[in-house]
């Protein structure tokens, strides 16, 4: 009897487990994997409508394009320094904010007030601040020093770098806290009956405690440096200065001027720039965990 009853049991969870899933899998190939899928193939003919199939040249004419490239670089700048910056400062405060101190509580909720304030009403603020006749010009007027025209210089970097710091910190405080709070606090104490220092104490026990959750920020830091695109369209428009000007920009731009090879083609190289990236941390990660054992 368990013999013909077993099928129908795997059927049963079958259905079961399609019946859960099944929402969630019809909504990412209708909004995921179907729409991606369509990406690719406009990439390698000339027009939606016509659809001749022309290869790579759509890449070469994007590549070819000096706005592309600029675009490009300088979303790839803008990862590798607002990342680190980004991980080290959220690692920084949860390391302080997980021990004693006074108005503990109220930092943290300063910390995460900027997840669930609206982008908009964020860029107004940062628009009052570096504007050229905003609060942080004024405090230079009234030092003696010149003004700073922030979003049409070089600083206009500098500017959607703290933008996305501060916009990105509470949420890789609150995955820093809770690795934090998952390491057994008889490591800490092992640590302090060795005499182990701070540094001894944060490389030995806090760092390798806190290594799974440290791959996951980077990796959503990462895919977040490259979504930066509503705080600089907010704050400087569609074409802003050369240093924040970034594929999200590009990508918009050709948008509005219907230009559906140079679109897809960039969303495409896009998505194998950041896929490509991800694949490194994987290994990397792995290698680590490896040595770890």
């Amino acid at each position: 009897m368990t013999k013909f009853k077993a099928p129908k049991l795997r059927i049963r969870e079958a259905v079961a487990i399609l019946a859960f899933l099944g929402p969630s899998l019809a909504g990412f190939l209708l909004f995921f994997l179907i729409p991606f899928g369509a990406v690719v193939y406009y990439s390698f003919v000339d027009s939606p409508m016509q659809g001749n199939f022309v290869g790579l040249d759509n890449y070469r004419q994007l590549w070819d394009s000096s706005s592309f490239r600029k675009a490009f670089m300088n979303s790839l700048l803008f990862a590798a320094t607002s990342v680190p910056v980004l991980f080290a400062v959220s690692l920084s405060l949860a390391l302080l904010l997980n021990k004693a101190m006074p108005l503990r509580q109220t930092f943290r909720t300063a910390l995460l007030l900027p997840l669930v304030v609206p982008v908009a009403s964020v860029v107004l603020v940062w628009q009052a601040l570096f504007h050229y006749n905003g609060a942080f010009n004024g405090l230079l007027v009234n030092a003696g020093l010149n003004p700073i025209d922030w979003m049409n210089s070089r600083w206009s970097f500098v500017v959607m770098m703290a933008v996305f710091v501060w916009k990105n910190t509470g949420y890789n405080l609150v995955l820093f806290m809770a690795g934090l709070a998952n390491i057994p606090a008889e490591q800490h104490e092992a640590a302090s009956i060795d005499g182990a220092g701070t540094w001894r104490h944060f490389r030995s026990i806090v760092w390798p405690g806190l290594a799974p959750v440290s791959f996951f920020v980077i990796i959503m830091s990462i895919v977040s440096s490259f979504k930066v695109f509503r705080e600089a369209y907010l704050v400087a428009g569609a074409y802003p200065h050369d240093a924040i000007y970034t594929l999200q920009h590009f990508m918009n731009n050709q948008f509005y001027n219907l230009d559906y090879p140079k679109l897809t083609s960039a969303a495409v190289l896009l998505a194998l720039a950041i896929g490509a990236v991800v694949y490194v941390l994987f290994r990397a990660e792995r290698r680590f965990r490896e040595g770890m054992e």
